[in-house]
């Protein structure tokens, strides 16, 4: 039991969560804390803003991505009810602009807006800047700062009429959001305003109010939480709070910490957040601005780490209203291996007291660095989490931009000086503000996005080519992606796997280390594809004239990324043997995200949508083939071209398809390797914080293994045996236009069978067929391979590999397929 509702009764009580799983609940959320304050004695403490506490970086991505779907159905829903079935189905946040409230909610907010890729994110400032016109102003009830203005560069970027979506990290009576509406209505009005919090804590004659308001404005007013409660508030809380005893603030320690000073890169066009506003067009230059910065600290970062011991965490420090920028730092701290924390500080003081059950345990106070009549400011824990453990001495590194890089910084009872005092080392990073003349100067007043889908008011990028990208040749595929070979996505297929599987990551938004086989594996790729190369060459060109045979030779290869890519270059080296010259480009799809709209935008730019056939490798139990039907369908939904469905592949084992070389279950070579067999290309990555809005998805080219690469030898070995085949090849194909080729989704089936009989949690966690099974192997955590034949030289390799990785193989002689591969549950 929380200490406040021990000691007096302060109590928090859960209503209803809106996320269904995991650990989204009041209790989970928000803990009760304690402040000397007349007007509210009481303090929510969030467990994952990352203010008070420091927090897990991706906990706080998290919460702020799940409010962020949340509106992003709320404004779906608001279009729906209004009659329009237009393209805000597809991407909602195109049409609305999103405010965060200062200081607590202005890196949540930004998460919200860069979730649902809002037109334009904007927060609340008390940092008046001389430089930047006012649109607005409101007051706050509750807050120990009340001011709060609204100053967008160029006016005209927020000035306008689409929906408008209010963060804040808790609704407690909602008096603030109404008067920011109420404000903002008086000049720009709008019919739609969505007002977005981690917790709600409203009463009922609260939520009467909104509809005053929004019967008073004329206009929508929705809400949307991540979960709703109540406050059990005890008559003399006020008095029970002063009575306590005066908090001990700005502990020491006899050796006082070092301090280090890092001055960071940032362009001063680029804005470092949202206080002068965040356009959608600003995320691709703002993500290039980061990755500069972390390459900037990490040598001193690191150097402090490991002076005196062992290398130690990271608590990230943000200054008052400059959050976003700081927790993308502490992220990508994380993914570069760092245990890293991420929190605030505040100018709101709290009471502090070290007890077991109360969230506030040490805090420290320190005189403003800007020139402010409300000198005080605050920060509270700064420890690292696990107190139960040896004590962890963390580097506090304190981010601030140029305004606040002052002499009171590091003065007696500055921010540096009572950091160091009990012993922390310090490194000071301060980033260069972005000047709102400049972000003005660059933005015109034609900002908002074209209706149509992939349109972000800029220009279409262009494809890549090998050899700058990929090792496959320029004239055999126009890669559709955006170069990420700078970036460090790898993670450890461990941690990988277990935050994909608890919901905090997405499988698409990193990449596994790329398996490097021993020298035995390498020797049975080489056999498999002497073996099977005369086979692949008639799966290609089976498949390849039975394209052309149903859609016409003027035909455009579309292959999936990156399994499909070389089965679409072998079909265009087969159908260039016949004079057919088709191009080819490879496009990224991601199950439970769809096809990448950019790159469909491109290729009904550039070609008929009717002529394009989408091709990939193989199918498993058909997810792939469902995301891409579904994926297309909502693309044409939302303004697109429509493109046909039908996808080709060279082996159906799970007959999922029309179009299919054969639907035998057998080794495809390709599937043998990750890049090394597949133009040295990584799998595709969609990461918000990589890609921007109007970009292609992501993906790596892996130079470094070049010495490795098959894939050309892999080509050259099938386009060898296409003379071979050829006389095969009529009769192949008159045979499957004769049969009955309906998609019996008897994989799917034969999946879930597997599921129930062994207790599995989801089907995602079953990979059927040889294919599917070598990925398993090569980049997930396997739980065990089931076969069919106990040695079936289709999944020799398959043995191999599940040998070296210590993973049981079960001889089940009913199963559909020739093998199935079974992840982990990471949560078992």
């Amino acid at each position: 039991m929380p200490w406040a509702t021990r000691a007096l009764g302060l109590t928090l009580h859960h209503a209803e969560s809106a996320v269904p799983e995991g650990d989204w609940r009041i209790g989970d959320l928000i803990e009760p804390g304690l402040r000397r304050n007349p007007r509210r004695a009481h303090l929510l403490v969030s467990t994952v803003l990352g203010k008070h506490l420091p927090t897990d970086p991706y906990r706080v991505l998290d919460a702020g991505n799940r409010l962020g779907d949340l509106v992003a159905e709320a404004l779906t829903r608001a279009k729906r009810s209004a009659g329009d079935a237009g393209h805000g189905v597809a991407q909602p946040g195109s049409e609305a602009v999103v405010l965060g409230f200062a200081e607590t909610a202005t890196g949540l907010g930004h998460t919200v807006a860069a979730r649902i890729r809002a037109r334009c994110y904007l927060h609340s400032t008390r940092r008046d800047v001389a430089a930047a016109d006012t649109l607005a102003g409101f007051e706050e009830g509750h807050s120990h700062a009340t001011s709060h203005l609204l100053q967008p560069m160029p006016a005209a970027i927020f000035d306008n009429d689409v929906p408008m979506v209010l963060v804040d990290d808790e609704i407690s009576t909602g008096a603030t959001a109404l008067d920011a509406i109420r404000a903002l209505h008086t000049s720009s009005p709008r019919r739609h305003y969505v007002l977005a919090s981690l917790v709600d804590m409203r009463t009922e004659s609260d939520r009467r109010a909104f509809e005053s308001a929004a019967a008073e404005l004329g206009a929508r007013i929705d809400t949307v939480c991540l979960a709703s409660g109540s406050t059990e508030l005890p008559a003399d809380l006020v008095d029970a709070v002063a009575a306590l005893p005066d908090p001990v603030l700005n502990p020491t320690a006899e050796r006082r910490g070092d301090c280090v000073r890092v001055e960071l890169p940032w362009p001063h066009d680029v804005p470092d957040g949202g206080r002068h506003g965040f356009l959608d067009s600003d995320a691709l230059p703002f993500e290039a601005a980061v990755r500069d910065a972390v390459t900037a600290l990490l040598p001193d970062l690191e150097s402090i780490r490991a002076a005196g011991g062992p290398p130690r965490p990271v608590i990230v420090i943000a200054h008052e209203e400059l959050m976003y920028l700081p927790l993308r730092i502490a992220a990508a701290l994380a993914d570069n291996g760092i245990p890293t924390r991420y929190q605030t500080t505040t100018r709101s003081p709290a009471y502090v007291l070290d007890e077991p059950g109360y969230p506030l345990r040490r805090g420290f106070r320190f005189t403003a660095p800007e020139p402010d009549a409300e000198a005080p400011r605050f920060l509270y824990n700064a420890c690292w989490p696990d107190r139960s453990a040896d004590p962890v001495d963390p580097v506090l590194l304190v981010i601030v931009d140029s305004p606040a890089d002052t002499e009171t910084l590091t003065a007696a009872g500055g921010l540096v000086d009572v950091l160091t005092a009990p012993g922390s080392d310090v490194l000071l990073a301060v980033v260069p503000c972005a000047d709102p003349r400049a972000l003005a100067a660059t933005r015109t007043s034609s900002t908002a996005r074209d209706s149509g889908p992939g349109r972000f008011g800029q220009a279409l990028p262009e494809p890549l080519y090998g050899p700058e990208f990929g090792s496959y040749a320029r004239d055999e595929v126009a890669w559709l992606l955006t170069d990420l070979s700078g970036v460090a996505l790898e993670a450890d297929v461990a941690e990988r796997e277990r935050r994909i599987q608890a919901g905090v990551a997405h499988y698409a938004e990193s990449l596994p280390v790329e398996y490097q086989p021993d020298a035995a594996y390498r020797e049975l790729f080489d056999t498999v594809l002497a073996e099977s190369a005369e086979r692949l060459a008639l799966a290609v060109a089976t498949v390849a004239e039975l394209v052309v045979a149903e859609r016409g030779s003027e035909v455009v290869l579309v292959s999936l990324a990156r399994a499909g890519t070389p089965v679409g270059v072998l079909m265009r080296r087969w159908l260039r043997t016949r004079g057919i010259d088709a191009p080819h480009y490879a496009v990224s799809i991601v199950r439970d995200r769809g096809i990448d709209a950019a790159a469909l935008d491109y290729l009904a730019r550039h070609h008929d949508p009717k002529t394009v056939v989408f091709v990939d490798g193989w199918t498993g139990k058909g997810a792939i083939t469902r995301e891409l039907a579904d994926a297309l369908a909502e693309y044409e939904k939302a303004g697109g071209a429509r493109f046909d469905p039908e996808l080709a592949v060279l082996a159906d084992p799970g007959g999922c398809v029309r179009t299919y070389g054969t639907r035998d279950d057998f080794l495809i070579a390709s599937a043998c390797l990750n890049s090394t067999v597949s133009g040295l290309v990584s799998r595709t990555v969609l990461n918000d914080r990589l890609i921007a809005p109007g970009q292609f998805h992501g993906a790596k080219f892996y130079r470094e293994l070049a010495g490795q690469d098959v894939s050309g030898r892999l080509l050259d070995a099938v386009s060898d045996c296409f003379d071979r085949v050829r006389p095969r090849v009529g009769a192949q194909v008159r045979a499957l236009l004769a049969a009955d080729r309906t998609p019996t989704w008897a994989g799917w089936a034969s999946v879930e069978r597997v599921r129930a009989h062994y207790g599995i949690s989801s089907v995602n966690f079953v990979k059927p067929g040889v294919g599917e099974t070598t990925r398993v192997l090569l980049r997930r955590v396997p739980w065990r391979v089931l076969v069919r034949v106990a040695d079936a030289p289709e999944h020799a390799h398959i043995r191999l590999l599940a040998a070296a990785r210590g993973v049981p193989v079960e001889v089940v002689p009913d199963l559909a397929y020739a093998c199935m591969g079974l992840i982990k549950d990471m949560k078992g």
